[in-house]
């Protein structure tokens, strides 16, 4: 079986390495994939959101699967364009991706169907939006309508830094077409963790539980960004609130697009938190989140092709997942998420035992074979053990190899503090 994987970033790493230990799968390309990738796929010179090009190489190439990593090209159609030339493809339609693709649809669609969520109002005029900041007062969150590449939310603490978001994605354009609308959220407190399931139609098979560190800098300081790390399973999530997630958001989620004429197919990921009243909705996504996937992946014991056969065809996959705890550290070039250098020389990223290397934004040297940084978020080290504490040590062993440049960071208690 070919496979063809779009995108080039960790969480289309270790979908790669996932496929890999499938006995079926045969061949496996990636569209455009990144250093880490070349070592267990052929790479191909492919944007991910080029989608006549995607289309034209998996025909040319005969193409089994095609399974889609990233948003941007889920939201412009990838999926639609695939199926039109009766091309297997898994990921859910342009129709089904504005869930992640507009704020602003996803909060009305939450409010219609009655899914736990913070209150919410939507702006174009950067006025009134202060108006009702003022109004509200903070704790706010402010979020650009559209993709912002997972940095379009500003969780405001106080009024001014609400102000200077909404005027930064109203008036100064910050994210372009993204921001020229708001959505501006009450600030919910509680616990996050994020929660993925396959989908096909009304077919709802969650995956474990997950959480993120979204702040750049330990004890959760610092800006935010698209993901510091992440573990799971999450030992302090309640088990009555993964069941309520899954039975009073993520399958009236299902349900209620397939009600809309937008029928989901692929993986949903519910961004959540645990309220006083419960679980309620951040956010969802389209699509496998960055990083968790490479710490939900890894526990899968299925072959991962397979699920994806079986979830499309409307068959119960019969998950199973591995006892043991997943903890994946990134690192990061110094001044992510603002700016910084590219094209820096990575130390010797040589695996070791109980490790596992997931490159995100990382080239190769044609000459000498070495890695360098093409992003802000470098790649990930991750370790599955029996216990939070092993993990923590083979990662933060493995770490020290960074710790005589500055030019990354990482921080170092991923999985230490249950957030």
């Amino acid at each position: 079986m070919k496979v063809l994987v779009i995108g080039g970033g960790g969480r289309e790493h270790i979908i790669v390495k996932k496929l890999k230990e499938s006995k079926r799968v045969t061949d496996i390309f990636a569209a455009p994939g990144n250093g880490g990738i070349a070592q267990e796929a052929t790479c191909v010179a492919i944007k991910d959101d080029a989608i006549e090009e995607l289309v034209a190489f998996a025909q040319k190439e005969a193409i089994d699967w095609t399974i889609v990593g990233p948003e941007v090209p889920l939201t412009k159609g990838v999926v639609d364009a695939f199926r039109a030339k009766n091309l297997k493809v898994f990921g859910p339609s342009k129709a089904a991706a504005i869930i992640e693709g507009s704020k602003d649809f996803a909060k009305a669609f939450m409010k219609q169907y009655d899914i736990p969520t913070a209150k919410y109002r939507t702006f174009t005029d950067v006025e009134k939006a202060k108006a009702y900041i003022r109004e509200e007062g903070a704790p706010i969150v402010i979020k650009a309508d559209g993709l912002a590449a997972g940095k379009g939310v500003v969780v405001a603490m106080t009024e001014e830094e609400a102000l200077a978001a909404v005027e930064n994605m109203l008036i100064d354009n910050k994210f372009g077409d993204a921001g020229s609308r708001v959505v501006i959220e009450e600030f919910l407190e509680g616990k996050e963790f994020s929660l993925f399931a396959f989908v096909d139609g009304e077919n709802v098979y969650p995956m474990v539980p997950a959480r993120d560190h979204k702040r750049a800098y330990d004890h959760d300081e610092g800006p935010n960004t698209g993901g510091m790390g992440a573990f799971s399973p999450v030992s302090d999530l309640a088990s009555e609130h993964v069941s309520y997630t899954v039975d009073k958001i993520l399958k009236p989620v299902a349900k209620g697009m397939k009600q809309e004429g937008r029928t989901y197919t692929g993986v949903l990921y519910g961004g959540l938190i645990e309220t006083k009243e419960g679980p309620k909705v951040i956010e969802f996504n389209a699509r496998f989140g960055d990083p968790e996937t490479q710490v939900v992946l890894p526990l899968l014991e299925n072959d991962l092709i397979q699920v994806i056969e079986d979830v499309s065809a409307g068959k119960d996959p019969q998950l199973k997942w591995k006892d043991g705890y997943a903890i994946g550290t990134v690192v990061a070039s110094k001044g992510y998420p603002g700016a910084y250098e590219k094209n820096v020389k990575l130390p010797d990223l040589e695996t070791e035992d109980d490790i596992y290397v997931i490159h995100a934004g990382t080239g190769q040297g044609e000459e000498d074979g070495s890695f360098h940084s093409t992003g802000g978020r470098v790649l990930l080290v991750g370790s599955i053990q029996n216990s939070p504490e092993k993990a923590q040590e083979k990662i933060y062993q493995y770490l020290q190899r960074f710790d005589q440049t500055d030019d990354f960071f990482y921080r170092k208690d991923i999985g230490f503090a249950e957030k």
